[in-house]
């Protein structure tokens, strides 16, 4: 497994023996045992505006997971798996090595048309609520790292939009004015995405999916583009981070 502070290139082709799931739960074997009673106390939380709340256990993960949605975040400070699925979406895992806290949002859009927006489907806002709540767990700007994934082009006939580009400049333009270092991506090409990240170690894990779109991640991005102006001008490997 590469450590979570690689800055290596992502190595496409032959995923690590016993795929992604024996990679996660190998990651989370090191200190991480199923206990069902942190699920039932993930259930309970009374979760913000915002915030992930599908908590579940994943029998093939072997371990407590929650799910972000389209504009939804999470920050923990203990290894529960945080996953999403990606398009043109952007997800943006930060880690603060020293505090151990981490977390992940997942945004649809670079911004509100210029216009201010208190949504989590916006980036600009989106970046700013992982930031916030996770310095409110004890995490500083100033040791922040991020992992950056999504932004593919996974729809025929949205290549005049540019969506998946567009996210991708913006969060990369973002994290450089924070200077908040990125040392690792999977962004751009033509795959949905699927991520795993856990936040407390800071590993983060994804596989890129057929490009024979899901019709869940299709109707993402097709309810992403109708609220996005056109610019005016095989599948299946599995990287760690």
């Amino acid at each position: 497994m590469i450590s979570s502070t690689s800055t290596s290139p992502l190595r496409a082709g032959t995923p690590p023996p016993g795929g992604l799931a024996a990679a996660a739960s190998a990651a989370l074997n090191q200190g991480l045992s199923p206990r069902t009673d942190r699920l039932a106390k993930l259930k309970a939380r009374s979760a913000k505006p915002g915030e992930a709340s599908f908590f579940f256990y994943d029998a093939h993960f072997k371990s407590e997971a929650v799910k972000v949605l389209p504009g939804e975040y999470f920050c923990f400070n203990e290894d529960v798996l945080i996953m999403t699925t990606l398009g043109s979406c952007i997800a943006v895992c930060l880690w603060d090595r020293q505090a151990k806290v981490g977390g992940m949002n997942h945004f649809m859009l670079p911004d509100n048309g210029g216009g201010a927006s208190d949504s989590g489907r916006y980036g600009s806002y989106a970046m700013e609520l992982l930031i916030n709540e996770m310095m409110k767990m004890g995490a500083s700007r100033m040791t922040m790292e991020a992992k950056v994934f999504g932004g593919g082009a996974v729809i025929s006939g949205m290549n005049t939009i540019n969506v998946g580009e567009r996210n991708t400049a913006f969060v990369m333009d973002y994290l450089k004015t924070e200077r908040i270092p990125v040392v690792s991506k999977d962004v751009l090409d033509i795959y949905p995405r699927k991520v795993c990240f856990l936040p407390y170690s800071g590993k983060a894990m994804v596989k890129r999916l057929a490009a024979s779109n899901p019709e869940a991640i299709v109707q993402q991005e097709r309810a992403a583009a109708k609220n996005v102006a056109p610019a005016s001008t095989g599948g299946g490997s599995i990287d760690l981070f």
